[in-house]
């Protein structure tokens, strides 16, 4: 009897080890990742550039779509520009493969010039959503961090007859995977000068602020040749051998005109 007893006891020891077991890999601690998707901008020739956002969107694994919480608003775009961000929307996602990011508008995006608030109106293929293709690993139990960079001055087309279309250049960076280049101009009547990085094969660009500053995120790791184009009548800049390196900002020298 003691030892049938004792054969029901490690029975039922056994299931509520199998149980708990069962739990743990089905609590999504080992399978997902939490995942966070910040706005930044190029700065470009506008006073005001707002864009209505609704909603965020993965793409993962095979296919499946999940729908991140996001902070729905309008947002100023020139009010994140040389390194300011801001958080737009998060979610824990299942572990894989990131292979799009869907950005999805509302109808009041607007651009302001010259005093004058214009509506931004959006092509006909953008009205489902904004398709970013992304090749990304989300780790399971590590957060993954997505940065879009929305460039204002490529984004905004103005047509023939006066009024501004929407037509978003927008690079998703994986943050962890690239670097930085900072760097400041002193010469303020060179202001506001444009910055082109290049490795050769791809360009990255941006406009200093109203003092001099710039700064260009989410650069893959290499060597580029760096160009400043000041006011007239400044010449052009080009610094060469400008090393980019992982999780790093490169700091160039001041330059003076």
């Amino acid at each position: 009897m003691k030892t049938l007893n004792f054969l029901v006891l490690a029975f039922f020891v056994s299931m509520l080890w199998t149980s708990c077991s069962k739990d743990n890999n089905s609590s999504g601690t080992k399978t997902t990742t939490h995942a966070n998707v910040r706005l930044t901008d190029a700065p470009g020739n506008f006073q005001e550039v707002n864009v209505d956002l609704t909603g965020v969107e993965f793409q993962v694994n095979d296919g499946a779509i999940v729908n991140l919480s996001v902070k729905a608003g309008i947002y100023n775009l020139l009010d994140f520009v040389n390194g300011i961000d801001t958080l737009i929307a998060s979610a824990e996602v299942p572990s894989g493969t990131l292979s799009q990011v869907r950005l999805i508008l509302g109808p009041n995006n607007t651009v302001k010039v010259d005093g004058v608030v214009y509506p931004l109106s959006t092509p006909s293929a953008m009205q489902s959503g904004l398709k970013l293709n992304v090749n990304s690993t989300l780790t399971p139990e590590v957060d993954y961090m997505l940065l879009l960079d929305f460039d204002a001055n490529q984004s905004i087309v103005k047509t023939g007859n006066g009024t501004y279309q929407l037509k978003p250049v927008i690079r998703a960076i994986n943050v962890a995977t690239g670097g930085s280049i900072k760097g400041n101009i002193s010469t303020t009547l060179a202001l506001p000068a444009m910055v082109s990085v290049t490795d050769g094969v791809n360009i990255y660009t941006t406009v200093t602020d109203a003092t001099g500053n710039f700064l260009i995120k989410g650069i893959p790791v290499g060597t580029y040749t760096v160009t400043i184009t000041p006011l007239a009548p400044f010449v052009v800049s080009v610094t060469t051998n400008v090393n980019v390196t992982v999780a790093n900002v490169t700091q160039m020298a001041v330059i003076a005109f």
